[in-house]
């Protein structure tokens, strides 16, 4: 994602068999162990401060929490938007959503035929969390709601959290010119903070909106 994007909530994990071990998909869902194998190469590119296999685990917690608490038409298509939505990330380039789309629709193909999936569903998610801060909840769905706000939940956190992820997103963009990063950082909080909503969905929106805005507004003040 782009220095103006935000993404899920990273976590700390000693375990390498936690780490390595695929996560559980809902609806009998089985990810076969080449896909499992490419998405695991993928997030361990190096240079990935933040878009890493951890960042996905949290998002996927959040996509667990939303289907235990309010439920998702299509939660098969939701988890597979969810571990591929960053698969494709280079700091600064503007087609990664749409190359991790696609990456997602040739591994529902190769390794998922005959599943009914809507590989359609799965890349439109994926293709929507370029656009984090440019869309209002009118503009989505309830399930593009809730999974934009799956991404977008690291914003709610609490401080030190938030401070490790707007660090490990500085590092990711460690080439850049420190005052033109600082520029879309800055410019990118504060258009959220200049929404009637950061959080699409009324789910997130009730949880985490006002410590979204109190971090952002505590990053400003410290010249973020």
């Amino acid at each position: 994602m782009r220095p103006d994007g935000a993404s899920g909530e990273g976590e700390a994990r000693a375990d390498g068999d936690a780490v390595d071990a695929p996560p559980e998909a809902p609806g009998g869902l089985v990810l076969p162990e080449p896909l499992w194998s490419a998405v695991r190469a993928a997030y361990g590119e190096t240079g990935r401060a933040y878009h890493d296999l951890d960042h996905v685990r949290e998002v996927l917690r959040r996509v667990d929490e939303v289907g235990r608490d309010v439920g998702w038409g299509r939660p098969r298509e939701v988890f597979l938007a969810a571990l591929f939505h960053d698969a494709v990330y280079a700091p600064g380039r503007r087609d990664n959503e749409a190359r991790s789309a696609e990456l997602a629709r040739d591994a529902v193909a190769r390794w998922l035929p005959g599943e009914g999936l809507d590989e359609g569903l799965i890349a439109r998610l994926i293709l929507l969390t370029a656009r984090h801060g440019s869309l209002g909840p009118a503009d989505v769905g309830e399930d593009e709601a809730l999974f934009l706000d799956c991404d977008m939940a690291i914003l709610g956190s609490d401080a030190a959290a938030f401070d490790a992820y707007d660090r490990a997103i500085a590092a990711e963009y460690s080439a850049v010119p420190p005052e033109l990063y600082a520029a879309g950082r800055r410019s990118f909080f504060e258009r959220l903070l200049a929404a009637e909503h950061i959080f699409l969905s009324p789910y997130f929106r009730e949880r985490l909106e006002a410590r979204a805005r109190d971090n952002l507004r505590r990053k400003l003040g410290a010249g973020a």
